[in-house]
C-alpha cells in the first residue's frame, strides 16, 4: 500500500500542465492624454510629483469633521457594502473548493457485513450467520490533473474571487461619494430653504407696505396684488425647500443604513463642508487601470481565459485514481490482529470518444465568454475614461460660472435695494421692486447650485478616478460582524 500511494504521489506531481492560452491584457481603447479645448483648464501643478488620486485617503480629502463621521457610520452600516462584503466571503468558500480538488480527499470507514444462510443453503445442513468486519482508510476518485482541467477551474474561481475583492472596493467608492454628494446637497437645500425663508419675510413687509398704501387710498389694488403675488411665490417654495430638506435627510439616512445623530447633520452653511483637497487633472488616463471596477473586469477577462483551459482538457483523458487499505476480520476482536490487512487500487481512466459536439461546443462557449469579457473590460476602460473627461470638462468651467454668479448676486442686491427704497419712498410703483426682487432671488438661488456643482464635481472627480477605496477598521468590523 505504501508503495501505491508514493506512486500516486508521484503522479500527482507529473500532473498540472495548463491548456489554458497564455494572458495578455487588451490595449486599452481610449486616448493616452485627457480631452483638451476650451472647457478643459491647464494644470500648473506638478503632476510627476502628485500623489495619486488613488491612494488619497478619503480622510485626507474630506475635512469637514462632521462629514467623516457620516461617513464612517456609512461604511459600517451600509446594507449594500455588506452584501458586497459577504460576496467576498461566497467567493472565498468557492475557491476553497476548487482548489480542495487539487488535492486527494483522505477518509476513513468502518463497518460490519452480516449474511445469513438458511439450512438448505448450508454446508451442514444448518442455517449460519457470516460476519466480517472491516476498517479502511483510503482515497476515492482522486483525478490526476494531467491536462490542467483542475487547475484551470481553480484559477478561474481564484480570479472571480479576486474580482468580487475589487466589486467591493468599487461599492466603497461609490457610496463614500453618494453620501458626500447627498450631504453636500442637503447643505445646499438648507440654503435654498433660508433664502426662500429671507424672501417670504422680505415681501411679506412689503406686502403689508402696499396694503395700507392702499387702504389709504394712496395706490391702486395693483401694487397690492403685485406685492401679494410674490409672498405666495415666496411661500409655496419654502414648503417646497422644506420638503426637499427632509427628503434629502432620509436618503442619507438610508446611506448610512440608519438615522444620522442630529449633531452630524450639516449646517445651513457650506463652510468646511466644502472644504475638499483639489485634485490635479494632468494625471496620465493609464491611471484608470487602477480603478477597482476596471480590475474586476479584468479578473472577469482572466477567468474566462481560464476556462478555455478546463474546455480544452474536457477532449483528454481523465484518469482518477481510488485506493484503500485496512483490516478485514470474521470478529471483532481480530480485526487488527497481524495478518488482517487488506488493500485495493483502482486506477479509471476516462477518454471522449464521442459526444455529439458537446465538448467542441463548450470551448467555442468559453471562446466566446473570453471574448464577451474581452469587451466589457475594454467598454470599463471607455466608460471609465468618460467619466473623467466630464469631470474635467465641468471644472474647467465651474470657477468662471461661480465667478459670474457672485457679480450677478452683487449687482442684483444693489438693484433690489434701490428698486425697493424708491417704492416705499413713493418715486415708483411695486413692478420695478417685483421684477428685481424675483431677479435677486434667482442669482441667489443660481448661486447655490454654482457652489454646489463646484464642490460635487471635486467629489465626482475624486471617485473617477478611483480615490476612497481605502479600508476603515469599522468596515473590517462590519465584515467580521454579518454572520
Amino acid at each position: 500500500m505504501k508503495k501505491t500511494l508514493l506512486s500516486m504521489a508521484a503522479l500527482a506531481l507529473l500532473a498540472g500542465c495548463s491548456l489554458a492560452p497564455t494572458y495578455e491584457r487588451p490595449a486599452a481603447p481610449a486616448p493616452a492624454a485627457w480631452p483638451t479645448g476650451p472647457s478643459y483648464k491647464a494644470d500648473t501643478a506638478d503632476t510627476a510629483a502628485a500623489k495619486p488620486v488613488a491612494d488619497v485617503a478619503w480622510r485626507e480629502f474630506f475635512a469637514d469633521a462632521r462629514l467623516r463621521q457620516v461617513l464612517e457610520l456609512a461604511l459600517a452600516n451600509n446594507r449594500d457594502l455588506r452584501v458586497s462584503i459577504l460576496n467576498i466571503e461566497k467567493a472565498r468558500a468557492t475557491y476553497g473548493i476548487e482548489r480542495a480538488a487539487l488535492m486527494p480527499t483522505l477518509s476513513a470507514s468502518g463497518g460490519q457485513t452480516a449474511t445469513r444462510a438458511p439450512k438448505n443453503a448450508g454446508a451442514n445442513g444448518e442455517a449460519s450467520i457470516n460476519r466480517q468486519y472491516t476498517a479502511n482508510l483510503g482515497v476515492s476518485a482522486y483525478e490526476l490533473d494531467f491536462f490542467g482541467r483542475v487547475r484551470s477551474l481553480s484559477d478561474s474561481a481564484l480570479e472571480q474571487f479576486l474580482g468580487t475583492q475589487e466589486a467591493r472596493r468599487a461599492q466603497q467608492i461609490s457610496l463614500v461619494a453618494e453620501v458626500a454628494s447627498t450631504y453636500l446637497n442637503l447643505v445646499a437645500d438648507q440654503q435654498r430653504l433660508r433664502v426662500a425663508q429671507d424672501t417670504l419675510k422680505s415681501q411679506q413687509s412689503s406686502y403689508e407696505l402696499a396694503v395700507r398704501r392702499f387702504n389709504a387710498g394712496a395706490t391702486s389694488g395693483l401694487d397690492k396684488y403685485d406685492a401679494q403675488t410674490s409672498v405666495e411665490s415666496a411661500r409655496s417654495d419654502v414648503a417646497v425647500f422644506t420638503s426637499q430638506v427632509a427628503l434629502d435627510q432620509n436618503a442619507l439616512a438610508l446611506l448610512v443604513g440608519g438615522p444620522v445623530p442630529a449633531d452630524l447633520l450639516p449646517p445651513a452653511e457650506f463652510g468646511t463642508v466644502t472644504a475638499l483637497a483639489d485634485i490635479p487633472s494632468g494625471l496620465p488616463s493609464d491611471v484608470l487601470q487602477r480603478r477597482p471596477d476596471v480590475l474586476a473586469a479584468e479578473r472577469t477577462l482572466r477567468a474566462a481565459n481560464a476556462n478555455i483551459g478546463a474546455a480544452r482538457a474536457a477532449f483528454f483523458p481523465r484518469i482518477s485514481l481510488t485506493a484503500t487499505a485496512g483490516s478485514l476480520s470474521d470478529n471483532l476482536s481480530g480485526l487488527f490482529n497481524a495478518g488482517s490487512g487488506t488493500w485495493s487500487f483502482i486506477p479509471k481512466i476516462s477518454l471522449p470518444i464521442f459526444d455529439a459536439g458537446v465538448n467542441r461546443a463548450n470551448l467555442d462557449i468559453a471562446k466566446v465568454q473570453r471574448e464577451i469579457s474581452v469587451a466589457q473590460y475594454e467598454k470599463a476602460i471607455q466608460v471609465a475614461f468618460r467619466e473623467v473627461s466630464d469631470a474635467l470638462a465641468q471644472r474647467g468651467t465651474i470657477d468662471e460660472r461661480l465667478q459670474s454668479q457672485v457679480a450677478l448676486v452683487a449687482a442684483s442686491t444693489k438693484s433690489y435695494a434701490i428698486h425697493d427704497a424708491r417704492y416705499k419712498q413713493g418715486a415708483e410703483s411695486y413692478l420695478n421692486a417685483l421684477v428685481a426682487q424675483r431677479a435677486l432671488y434667482s442669482a441667489q438661488q443660481s448661486l447655490i447650485t454654482a457652489r454646489l456643482a463646484k464642490s460635487t464635481n471635486l467629489v465626482t472627480l475624486y471617485k473617477v478616478l478611483g480615490g476612497g477605496w481605502q479600508l476603515e477598521q469599522t468596515a473590517v468590523a462590519a465584515a467580521g460582524g454579518v454572520q
